[in-house]
């Protein structure tokens, strides 16, 4: 006869029910509700100042007897909001949705995209610090890697690329009043300064694109998409690296590290990222980690892909995203 259980062994002999592994739902439906929420509270304020003319906004601003906020407040608008969140949200998702569903097709387990909203609390341009997904299992080998990593910001892309011109083509073109006493000026990556071209011309000295909430969300999703693609560890760039140069992506890991800590000399709105990839690289090491078959090499293909990720990430980027002009 079998001896009795001790009853604080008891629970030992139970099997646990595993976590489900694409993440729970519900979960990812209230980070996605609470960004949404976050984003839009951001795109309703971004909205209301689209609406002020650059005179008023200087004679306002002059005043310094809250008029300028009442302003805000008057014209602060959820559906106005919409413009800039779900322009953002869609770049983000797709971004996302592409590295999930390309797990899925490499039967690599993953969790779908969770959001990280961000409370609009004090100088908040965006409302959200991005999506992530989570892969819970090895990849099998370096062509895998590559597929999960490039179609993230290639899909993010495909989106982005539509909403910039459609969001530039939105904004308007205005004189600078030159009692205006402070401006934020947003660095203009290549591919934003073409599509300012190639809607608006030639802008003139004097004048500056004042930019409607929608052109606002496609530029953050090209710095997000830029700041992914840089090769460094395990963000996006870095998966592509690995996949191509192997165990050689490491030095080019330490070189990315080098000029992001030079960029924030170059400019202040660098401090913040570069500490979190600082951080990152503290917590899981500059080394990627193999796949379980390293000895496979990208097709001609796979290689030539690459050779976009790298123009998507130059016509991205920009030395100086966020400056405060007096």
């Amino acid at each position: 006869m079998p001896s009795p259980v001790p009853d604080d062994q008891y629970d030992q002999l139970i099997s646990k029910p595993l976590p489900p592994p694409h993440g729970r739902l519900w979960v990812q439906l209230l980070l996605f509700a609470l960004t949404l929420a976050t984003t839009t509270m951001v795109g309703a304020e971004n909205y209301a100042f689209f609406t002020i003319d650059y005179t008023q906004l200087a004679a306002l601003v002059k005043r310094d007897d809250g008029a300028l906020m009442a302003l805000v407040w008057q014209r602060w608008s959820l559906l106005g909001g919409l413009w800039y969140s779900l322009t953002i949200l869609g770049i983000l998702g797709c971004h996302e949705m592409g590295h999930y569903l390309y797990c899925r097709h490499h039967n690599i387990i993953a969790t779908r995209p969770y959001f990280l909203p961000l409370p609009p609390l004090g100088f908040t341009l965006t409302g959200t610090l991005g999506a992530f997904i989570r892969v819970k299992s090895r990849f099998p080998d370096k062509n895998a890697l590559f597929d999960v990593g490039v179609a993230g910001p290639i899909a993010g892309f495909v989106v982005a690329v539509p909403a910039l011109f459609l969001g530039i083509a939105m904004s308007k073109v205005q004189p600078i009043p030159p009692d205006l006493p402070f401006t934020i000026w947003l660095g203009e990556p290549l591919l934003f300064k073409f599509a300012q071209w190639a809607v608006w011309g030639r802008i003139a000295d004097g004048y500056s694109l004042s930019m409607h909430p929608v052109a606002f969300g496609a530029w953050f999703g090209l710095i997000a998409t830029a700041l992914n693609l840089f090769p460094i560890s395990q963000l996006d760039g870095g998966h592509i690296s690995y996949a191509v140069f192997g165990r050689r992506s490491v030095g080019i890991t330490y070189a990315m590290i080098a000029a992001a800590i030079g960029l924030t000399v170059f400019s202040l709105s660098w401090v913040v990222w570069t500490a979190l990839m600082l951080v990152m690289m503290w917590v899981v090491g500059p080394h990627h980690p193999p796949t379980l078959d390293d000895d496979i090499e990208l097709g001609r293909g796979r290689l030539i892909i690459a050779g976009v990720a790298l123009l998507i990430l130059i016509v991205c980027f920009t030395p100086a995203p966020i400056s405060l002009i007096d």
